[in-house]
């Protein structure tokens, strides 16, 4: 029996070890998109961008995420999921030092593509990774992982808060920090698993639609997506704009609408397990659409961070319920996530536009009533996350299943 339960251990190790890694992998992730946000004002003055021209230029992250996510799944397939993770989380990384260096809006636009094409296929890849383990284990871990996403996006505009308030150019501070977190991606990508496909599996296809449990899962992700977007691109700009502040106050913003989600995530596995992911997206939605409106009838910029944090709590744990439910809703995971995440980020190739178009007819307080809106559609849509028996506590969670994927998975 000793000797079972030391064999045991010693076979988990590696998934543990995993673990790590993968949170590793999305803070790095999630850094990236954090010291962008932040900068975003820095840009806009630079290239000298109304509204609308703005919401147009981040759009095209999305564009990119969209068109190239269903390709995750192949490059994974041809490479193994190890090596794609690091090849993708390194174009990434890297490629945060170009968005700066445009001169002017086209090229701006091209530059965030290729920012939205690797930021996506990274996406899929780790989310995959991230559900494989979470089903090894046997209990949840995707909020966790999550969670590690926004520490890395908070970390991230937190650097980028102080270079925005001491005036520095987006270009260095964003070359820098790509370089930075390039080798830390490296770094946590050599401990992941390494997944591969069985010789005698055929690849996925290159474009593949996204069953139906995608679709509706994506729907509530989708409302959750376009107000974690909104939010992350525009709230510095509303502070800046709307609140008259400085940019660094502004920026700041970010990094409390970061904080208050990295937070959320870190517990969100607990809070789960205790309430169900329906009662807790429900309540979640209600703090949103409550953050929402402070922030459209606020009178002074602590009103409005204040109501920006409620937003990022409301919202914490939608996506990674998403996910991990995507994961387990087929055969194919990694086909049913890809689903999951096009819906999403069409979410937030959606929100740039839309808010920069209102914002250009009216207001961008006005804008702000529309993400209002959609998280009120977290409170209604809830539900379908209810689990198939029904209940939705801790019988939710995945359970161990030692035979899972070992006919196409390797450790090392």
């Amino acid at each position: 029996m000793g000797k079972l339960k030391e064999s045991g251990a010693s076979e988990m190790r590696p998934v543990r070890r995993a673990r790590i890694a993968v949170a590793a992998v999305f803070a790095v992730h999630g850094a990236v998109t954090g010291n962008f946000a932040t900068r975003i004002p820095w840009i806009q003055e630079r290239l000298d961008l109304s509204a609308g021209q703005l919401g147009l230029a981040l759009a095209f992250p999305a564009i990119g995420a969209s068109v190239a996510m269903p390709l995750a799944g192949r490059i994974s397939h041809r490479f193994g999921a190890r090596a794609a993770l690091r090849g993708l989380l390194a174009l990434w990384t890297a490629w945060l030092a170009m968005p700066p260096l445009a001169p002017g809006l086209v090229w701006l636009c091209g530059a965030l593509l290729i920012f939205g094409a690797v930021a996506g296929t990274s996406d899929v890849a780790m989310n995959a990774l991230g559900v494989e383990i979470e089903n090894r284990l046997g209990r949840s871990i995707m909020s966790g992982l999550h969670g590690m996403w926004s520490v890395g996006a908070l970390t991230g505009s937190a650097a980028g808060t102080v270079a925005a308030h001491a005036d520095a150019d987006a270009r260095l501070h964003l070359a820098i920090a790509a370089g930075v977190l390039t080798v830390l991606g490296a770094v946590a990508c050599h401990w992941v698993l390494d997944l591969r496909s069985a010789p005698e599996e055929h690849p996925p296809p290159h474009f593949a639609l996204p069953p139906r449990s995608a679709l509706i899962i994506g729907a509530v992700g989708f409302c959750a997506v376009f107000a974690e977007g909104a939010s992350l691109d525009w709230s510095a700009v509303y502070l800046r704009d709307v609140m008259d502040t400085s940019p660094g106050v502004a920026a700041a913003c970010t990094t409390a609408f970061s904080c208050t989600m990295a937070g959320a995530r870190l517990v969100g596995d607990a809070v789960v397990a205790r309430f169900g992911p329906v009662r807790t997206v429900r309540t979640g939605g209600v703090l949103a659409t409550a953050g929402g409106l402070l922030v459209v009838t606020a009178s002074g910029p602590a009103l409005a961070i204040t109501g920006f944090g409620l937003i990022g709590l409301g919202i914490a744990v939608v996506v990674p319920l998403a996910f991990a439910a995507a994961g387990r809703s087929g055969p194919a995971p990694s086909q049913a996530i890809a689903g999951v995440a096009t819906i999403t980020y069409t979410s937030g190739l959606i929100a740039p536009a839309a808010m920069g178009s209102i914002a250009d007819l009216t207001s961008l307080t006005i804008s702000f009533c529309l993400v209002t809106t959609l998280a009120l559609g977290l409170v209604a849509g809830a539900g379908v996350l209810r689990t198939p028996a029904g209940t939705d506590a801790t019988d939710s969670a995945p359970h161990p299943d030692p035979d899972a994927s070992t006919s196409r998975a390797t450790l090392s």
